[in-house]
């Protein structure tokens, strides 16, 4: 396991104060998805899981943090497990809905479109890079390019909604963000398929 990530993650968990409402795509889209199992990619301490629980899915709550996954433990529908999303084994054709959201690994994205059945909902929001942004990850592979998402997708999705978009954060910092809403379309694809 990554063992830094997992310490950072714990540490940030227990140290800082995360956001418990669930941001607006999904609260706007999670509906979309016709059956009830889904997966929620680096979870956090589960405000998307919690909310998806309430709406009558069975969650799978994935994240490196032993400090987040305990928290999610005891709760119905939410079923937590700590994993490192870097040797990560997705399971084939389950999941209704996968969510993901200020998590960028550009690997899990041919492993994503596999874990989803035909016809099921991928929500993905995180931050892009641009010079003007005040506040996101400094690390530039965790920030999307702009237009990334239609270019990585497209071809394996019916891509419902994407937008790239500016946002203030609570302090009035701003940067650039992106969102999709994209349904997996019918017949399977390959690891080579995918980076064509």
């Amino acid at each position: 396991m990554a063992r830094e990530d997992k310490e950072r993650w714990d540490e940030k968990y227990l140290n800082n104060p995360i956001p418990n409402e669930p941001i607006k795509l999904i609260t706007q889209y999670a509906k979309l998805a016709t059956g009830n199992r889904a997966l929620d990619i680096a979870c956090g301490m589960g405000r998307h899981s919690k909310y998806l629980a309430s709406l009558g899915f069975e969650v799978d709550a994935w994240d490196i943090s032993s400090v987040a996954i305990n928290s999610l433990k005891n709760l119905e529908h939410i079923h937590p497990k700590e994993v490192d999303l870097d040797t990560a084994e997705f399971p084939e054709e389950t999941y209704d809905l996968v969510i993901c959201t200020y998590f960028l690994k550009r690997t899990l994205f041919p492993k994503i479109t596999r874990a989803l059945k035909p016809g099921g909902i991928f929500l993905y929001e995180t931050f892009v890079y641009h010079p003007d942004n005040e506040r996101v990850p400094t690390n530039k592979s965790f920030l999307l390019e702009e237009g990334e998402l239609e270019a990585a997708f497209d071809h394996e999705y019916d891509i419902m909604h994407l937008r790239e978009y500016w946002n203030l954060d609570i302090n009035g910092k701003k940067s650039l963000k992106a969102e999709m809403v994209a349904k997996k379309k019918s017949g399977s694809m390959s690891d080579e398929d995918f980076w064509a």
